[in-house]
């Protein structure tokens, strides 16, 4: 089995919550809105990284970051794109399993026309009075779970 770790949003926070939730992953993929290079080199120390540029990565340090990416792990097809509003494909037909999405801060599993859409919500600075949270994916052969774990911080 394995475990892909999902983060989203740490806006250039990197608790030390998330990074223990972390550890023991064999995958992570970054929903975007990353906020600096620094947050990308500590993640990548963990595990293999993908990473998608949000909408307040701006700066030429996320230059080299696509906006959405796809990423095969152990025969499953996952697609990350920060904001899903912006999404030009048909994840179904194109075969996805996993769509991973960040940009509203708000967690969420959600499975649509066999898709699974996971938005672990944000790691980083609170907004308004949403949860603190990172999720996971656990890939057992064809089966995908998928989980939220809200952070106390």
């Amino acid at each position: 089995m394995l475990r892909v770790c999902l983060i989203s949003d740490t806006h250039g926070l990197l608790r030390p919550e998330a990074l223990a939730f972390l550890q023991g992953c064999d995958f992570i993929v970054h929903g975007g809105d990353i906020g600096n290079a620094g947050i990308l080199e500590a993640l990548a120390a963990i595990a293999p990284l993908t990473v998608v540029r949000g909408n307040n990565d701006r700066e030429s340090w996320a230059d080299a970051i696509a906006e959405s990416e796809f990423l095969k792990i152990d025969g499953v097809l996952i697609y990350a794109i920060h904001d899903l509003s912006q999404i030009d494909i048909d994840p179904a037909a194109a075969g996805v399993r996993v769509v991973v999405s960040g940009h509203s801060h708000k967690p969420k599993i959600e499975e649509r026309d066999g898709v699974l859409y996971v938005n672990p919500g944000s790691a980083g600075p609170r907004r308004f009075k949403l949860p603190i949270a990172v999720a996971e994916l656990l890939i057992d052969g064809d089966a995908v779970s998928a989980r939220i774990v809200e952070l106390t911080v």
